[in-house]
């Protein structure tokens, strides 16, 4: 360790917590706020999904160690809500899943440590009309909808609700921006 021990902040999930950093977002907004109060660790894997976060769980987070994050922030649900692909293969989860992965994952979080806040981000919507016409042949099948997306964020917001975390509504929140879909996406 370097210098005085600092409250660790940790961002877990998937390319929208590994591109936090990138183009002014919010990862680096909140890194240039808590400069040098605290350490921000990136726990951010594209293509990731809850399914994958439930299998890393303990070792991205175990239970033994002697410091624990004072802030857990997690975000899965973008990739877990599109479409399912005919091969089986790809980033879907059903909701039903999706909804037992994220308890799971609050239910390790809070094992953590009694002072350990967590804040659950929910699935964005998207750009649909982007999206559909960036899609590879490849993964032509993999559907991507505003339909889908909202129905994940509120799976998750009513599962943050029962289980007393705090969550942030980001299907609603980047809606009302005035020409969210241009603005909201980089």
């Amino acid at each position: 360790m370097v210098g005085p021990s600092r409250p660790q902040f940790v961002f877990f999930g998937s390319s929208i917590v590994q591109l936090c950093f990138s183009h002014g977002g919010w990862g680096s907004i909140l890194s240039d706020i808590y400069s040098r109060k605290a350490d921000i660790l990136l726990r951010g894997y594209y293509g990731w999904n809850s399914r994958r976060a439930v299998q890393v769980l303990d070792q991205v987070f175990p239970k033994e160690s002697p410091v624990q994050p004072s802030l857990v922030i997690v975000y899965f649900g973008g990739n877990d809500s599109m479409g399912p692909h005919s091969s089986g293969l790809g980033p879907h989860v059903p909701l039903d899943e999706y909804i037992e992965n994220m308890r799971k994952i609050a239910i390790h979080l809070k094992s953590l440590s009694d002072t350990t806040r967590i804040i659950f981000m929910s699935c964005p919507p998207v750009d649909e009309t982007r999206v559909g016409s960036g899609t590879s042949g490849i993964f032509s099948e993999l559907v991507r909808t505003n339909e889908l997306c909202q129905k994940y964020s509120d799976a998750c917001i009513k599962l943050c609700q029962e289980m007393g975390v705090d969550v942030v509504d980001l299907f609603s929140a980047f809606q009302k921006k005035d020409g969210w879909a241009k603005a909201c996406f980089t």
